[in-house]
């Protein structure tokens, strides 16, 4: 993942910031907003680290997977969509209506 994912998502990535760092506090978090050289020296004064430090803990953290709330984010379905059409049969359309399924809306 990228820091542009953090900063675009920061409160669905604060759970996984205090599990990282557990004693972060939300109300720092909120502070920070996203701000990536303010969540460096936020790391960096918690641990008592030097920034260089604190940044490379930071690279290694965002290795990890995106939180579920960013995955499941509404802007990401049409990319989600379009990455789901290798699994799609030869003449099927990957946008195509999935009612026979049983989960679309019926109208009525």
């Amino acid at each position: 993942m990228k820091w542009h994912h953090v900063q675009e998502n920061w409160p669905a990535f604060y759970d996984a910031i205090i599990d990282r760092w557990p004693q972060a506090d939300e109300a720092d978090l909120d502070e920070i907003d996203g701000d990536q050289r303010a969540f460096i020296a936020y790391v960096a004064g918690m641990n008592g680290q030097e920034p260089a430090e604190a940044r490379e803990e930071i690279r290694e953290w965002i290795v990890g997977e995106l939180p579920s709330d960013v995955v499941m984010d509404p802007r990401h379905d049409n990319h989600s969509i379009t990455l789901s059409a290798k699994y799609v049969g030869e003449g099927e359309d990957e946008s195509d209506d999935d009612a026979r399924f049983g989960d679309d809306a019926k109208d009525g």
